[in-house]
C-alpha cells in the first residue's frame, strides 16, 4: 500500500528540488509543506481513521515552512483515552507514514495530556502555539487551539523562552562567529528570530515585522533588515539541506565550497592583510 505514497513524495520532491534556484524560497517551503499536507490527507482518509481524531501539523512543519530534509512533526489528537485496538490503528498508520519515506516526529494526546506537557516543557507549548489542521474532527481542532490559548500565560512564557534562548546560545559557544556555524541555532540564526515571533504572538503584540512596526517596537528600516537577513539563512538552509542530502543546519567545512559557488563566490589564494 505504501509503494503508491512513497513514489509519488519521491518524485514530487525530486521536483521541486531539481527546480530551486536559490530565489523563491518561500515558495518552496510552502510547496513542500503543501505537498506533504496532501500525501498525509490520503494515507489518513485510506487507513478509514476515525473521524473523531484530528490530524495536526505542529512545530516547523505547522508554520508551513518545510525544509528539504526536516522531520514533520504531528500530533494525533484524541477526544478521550485510546484503546487497545485504536492504538493498533495508529502504530499500522505511523509505520505506514515512515515506509512512505516521511520523517515524522509524532505525538498522540488528549487535549489535557497536551495541556499537560506544554506546562512542563516550554518547547512543547511553542510547538502548540504553530498547530495547524489538517484533516479529521475541526471541533477536536478548535477546542484544542482554544484550549491552548486559554492556558497561555504571557509572562511565564516570556521567561521561558529568554532562559531557553540563553541555554541554546551558551551551548553554541555563545558566539555568532564559529567557523562552521548552525544556521537555525547558533546565536543570529533561524531560532532567535523565531523567539521574537514567538514572544510577540504570547503578549498578543502581533504575528509579523510589520506588527511590531506597528506597536513602535522596531522601526520600518529595521523591519526591512531583519526580513532581507531572515530570507537569506531560509535560502541557505534550503540549500545546505540539499547540498547534504539529510538534514544538516551546519555550514560545515565539507560544504562550504559548493555553497559559496552556488552564491556566486568564488575562492581564491590571497588573503587580506592582517
Amino acid at each position: 500500500m505504501s509503494s503508491h505514497w512513497r513514489e509519488t513524495l519521491k518524485a514530487q520532491r525530486n521536483a521541486l528540488n531539481s527546480g530551486f534556484t536559490g530565489n523563491d524560497h518561500n515558495g518552496y517551503l510552502r510547496r513542500h509543506s503543501k505537498l506533504v499536507d496532501d500525501v498525509l490527507r490520503s494515507i489518513w482518509h485510506a487507513t478509514a481513521m476515525p473521524r473523531t481524531l484530528a490530524l495536526i501539523a505542529v512545530g516547523g512543519y505547522g508554520r508551513g515552512q518545510l525544509y528539504p530534509y526536516s522531520d514533520v512533526d504531528l500530533l494525533v489528537l484524541l477526544p478521550g483515552a485510546a484503546d487497545e485496538q485504536l492504538k493498533s490503528r495508529l502504530e499500522h498508520l505511523i509505520g505506514l507514514l515512515w515506509d512512505t519515506g516521511l520523517e515524522v516526529g509524532h505525538s498522540v494526546r488528549t487535549i489535557p495530556e497536551c495541556l499537560e506537557e506544554a506546562a512542563r516543557d516550554i518547547s512543547v507549548q511553542t510547538n502548540l502555539m504553530e498547530a495547524r489542521f489538517l484533516t479529521g474532527s475541526r471541533t477536536l481542532y478548535r477546542n484544542f487551539s482554544a484550549a491552548v490559548g486559554e492556558n497561555l500565560k504571557p509572562g511565564t512564557f516570556l521567561e521561558g523562552k529568554l532562559l531557553e534562548q540563553q541555554q541554546r546560545h551558551t551551548r553554541f559557544h555563545d558566539t555568532a562567529y564559529n567557523l562552521e556555524p548552525n544556521l537555525k541555532e547558533s546565536p543570529g540564526g533561524l531560532r532567535d528570530l523565531q523567539t521574537v515571533m514567538w514572544i510577540a504572538r504570547a503578549l498578543g503584540i502581533g504575528s509579523s515585522w510589520q506588527d511590531l512596526v506597528c506597536e513602535n517596537i522596531i522601526t520600518a528600516g529595521e523591519a526591512a533588515q531583519i526580513r532581507r537577513h531572515e530570507r537569506f539563512l531560509q535560502q541557505l538552509r534550503i540549500r545546505l539541506h540539499l547540498l547534504a542530502k539529510r538534514r544538516e543546519d551546519r555550514i560545515v567545512f565539507d560544504h562550504q565550497p559548493a555553497l559559496a559557488e552556488q552564491l556566486g563566490l568564488i575562492a581564491n589564494k590571497q588573503r587580506t592583510p592582517s
